[in-house]
């Protein structure tokens, strides 16, 4: 559990750092490029926004190596953890101290990961779900996040990237989820990764992370990292978990004082994500970018 623990808290450092560097850079795009495969191709020639990516693909690497041990229900609430690493990033390259509400939402969101994890006890082991409730659980999950990148579109700009983001985080949370699946069905057929071409997740896997990476793009194009990356930080470990019990048979305790406790981190981990994301600490990400004339709020 240790192990499993130093790579999701690694993954998560990774995935800060990645998200700071690619809504910098995102930031100084054009906003009719939202949503747009265009934009991609734009940010794929800036250096800084090249390396936020690499440093998320090495953070998504040690996420589903974390993934690979252990239940998605365990990992989620550390990957979640990444907005605190952004927001001390932030700080570092600002020079400037973390105020008592940057702590108070550190301690939330760390207290959260806690308290969800000694009061769930997320385990495997429940019996094997069938085809039909894996493709009914997908098609809700992918119908939410459908709906709002639909209304996204005709909302203001903080509104439309606290939606953008959201929805980038309920695919991520797909992401997880199909990542542990595939690695659970490699380890229980015995077969090598070539295996994998043969079923479906991987090629699911690969266009809801690229469809999520130009959500999380867009939103981060429309406002500010703490107007963006919260909603993201949030849906992630939320659709991560409740997809991790619906599809791949993961199980928490159900007795009244866990689910107090697992209520009761939630509650706190999403309120401490809150709260870091209205640091002024990553408000400062949008500072010298120099926004592009066609940046203009209708």
């Amino acid at each position: 559990m240790t192990i499993t623990v130093v790579l999701g808290l690694a993954a998560a450092a990774l995935l800060g750092v990645g998200f700071v560097a690619q809504q910098h850079a995102a930031y100084t795009e054009p906003l009719g490029e939202m949503l747009r495969l265009r934009l991609l191709l734009d940010l794929i020639h800036k250096p800084l926004w090249l390396g936020g990516l690499g440093a998320m693909i090495a953070g998504q690497v040690l996420g589903a190596l974390a993934l690979h041990r252990t239940d998605v229900a365990r990992v989620e609430p550390l990957l979640a953890t990444n907005l605190i690493f952004a927001l001390a990033m932030a700080a570092a390259v600002y020079r400037e101290r973390l105020g008592r509400w940057e702590w108070l939402g550190a301690v939330l969101v760390s207290g959260g990961v806690a308290a969800f994890l000694l009061s769930g006890e997320p385990h495997s082991g429940g019996p094997p779900v069938s085809a039909s409730v894996v493709w009914v659980a997908m098609l809700v999950t992918l119908l939410t996040a459908a709906g709002l990148v639909v209304v996204a579109v005709r909302v203001t700009l903080p509104i439309k990237a606290m939606l953008l983001a959201a929805a980038a985080g309920i695919l991520y949370g797909i992401q997880d989820v199909l990542t542990r699946d595939s690695l659970v069905r490699m380890g229980r057929t015995g077969h090598g990764p070539a295996w994998l071409l043969t079923t479906w997740q991987p090629y699911t896997l690969i266009m809801v992370a690229v469809v999520g990476l130009l959500l999380s793009q867009s939103a981060f194009d429309a406002a500010p990292l703490r107007v963006s990356l919260p909603a993201a930080t949030a849906a992630e470990p939320i659709i991560g978990i409740v997809l991790g019990v619906a599809i791949l048979g993961e199980r928490l305790r159900v007795d009244p004082p866990a689910l107090a406790g697992e209520v009761a981190g939630l509650i706190a981990l999403v309120t401490g994500i809150v709260i870091l994301g209205r640091s002024p600490f990553l408000a400062k990400s949008e500072q010298g970018a120099s926004r592009r004339p066609e940046r203009r709020q209708k």
